[in-house]
């Protein structure tokens, strides 16, 4: 290979036993920052991390055999590698794009998990994670195309103005979007875990935030169907976040009592009921009142707090099971609706028949 399509002495150079002894060095340092910061997070994000770790160690293990031909090649000045002294700069070039490679994984990796520091539960948007990794293969492939290939950028910069209008034209949705998922970001909206409505018009989602993605937001629904909503719809709809830490979640139920019973006392019992289920807060307590009253019943509604947005269908459920069994075990049951039918007879009485 001539130095006219590549400079085979400043590839060289690049490609020896301090870069590639350091880039295992990194690797190394993920794997301990893993093991000794990353121990609390959910399973979930557990087997993330090792698929990445198991994808990373493949690429190094490709990246050591192409090494170690390039060196065998590389310092061989006789024998049966003379024959193959030829393909020494293509290998070489291997181990170029290899080691890039390897080292655009581990970066990556790295700042992945630094970010998952403060969300170890939930975990973190790719989103961040895969700037990064186009921004650092950006530097990387310009520093190679300059130092390696010796192109002169500076032309070739001014001449693509052009062709990036043309691009920018043809990938506006997608940068829209991009762009949307960045200042989503930076706004802090939701994070990923979250719970959220997203009301755009008559157009409405509910769920929790599962990934934020280049183009999207990605949120899991009730019956854990995947909803998929583009970033530039997220920042021009109205979102209502019902996870931020601090401030509960507001629920009610209704229970109607007939009018002649002690509705103090079924204030109570349903107050006390309420409180022994372990996912109502217990702190703002859950508070009973006579919301209207008829010529038959009184409406009793109970306010409640919960913590998990998600959950509440299933805590409702533990909220009217309980409190309708201590109505009965203190003989108290729910109204009915009575239903009277009038019939007049023959000889001018009235018939009254409740139903």
């Amino acid at each position: 290979m001539s130095d006219r399509f590549i400079k085979t002495q400043a590839l060289y150079s690049l490609i020896d036993w301090e870069p590639f002894v350091l880039l295992a060095c990194l690797i190394a340092i993920a794997w301990l920052f893993y093991k000794f910061f990353l121990g609390a997070a959910s399973p979930e994000r557990h087997q993330s991390i090792r698929f990445q770790f198991s994808k990373l160690f493949r690429h190094f293990v490709i990246l050591t055999f192409l090494f170690m031909i390039y060196m065998s090649l590389h310092t061989s000045t006789g024998g049966p590698f003379a024959e193959l002294s030829r393909v020494t700069p293509y290998v070489a070039l291997l181990c170029f794009v290899g080691g890039s490679v390897v080292f655009v994984k581990t970066s990556r990796l790295m700042v992945l998990q630094y970010l998952f520091l403060g969300s170890m539960r939930a975990g973190v948007p790719l989103l961040l994670v895969n700037i990064f990794s186009l921004l650092l293969s950006i530097v990387l492939s310009v520093w190679a195309l300059s130092q390696v290939f010796g192109l002169d950028l500076g032309p070739l910069m001014a001449t693509s103005a052009a062709f990036s209008i043309v691009l920018g034209l043809a990938l506006q949705d997608t940068l829209g979007n991009l762009f949307a998922g960045i200042s989503l970001q930076i706004d802090k909206s939701y994070e990923i875990g979250d719970w959220v409505d997203v009301t755009q018009g008559v157009q409405k989602a509910v769920g929790q935030v599962k990934e934020i993605s280049w183009r999207s937001t990605i949120i899991t629904g009730f019956s854990d169907e995947e909803i998929t909503i583009p970033n530039r719809t997220m920042a021009n709809a109205q979102i209502s976040n019902f996870s931020p830490n601090g401030h509960p979640i507001v629920r009610s139920q209704i229970f109607r009592i007939p009018f002649h019973s002690d509705i103090e006392k079924a204030k109570e019992l349903i107050e006390q009921a309420v409180v022994e289920i372990s996912d109502v807060r217990r702190l703002p307590a859950p508070f009973a009142y006579v919301q209207e009253t008829s010529e038959s019943s009184v409406l009793i509604k109970v306010i409640y707090f919960i913590d998990n947005f998600g959950g509440q269908f299933g805590i409702g459920d533990k909220v009217l099971r309980k409190a309708i069994d201590a109505l009965r075990k203190n003989g108290i049951e729910l109204a009915r609706n009575v239903l009277e039918i009038h019939s007049k007879r023959a000889d001018g009485n009235t018939n009254s028949n409740p139903s």
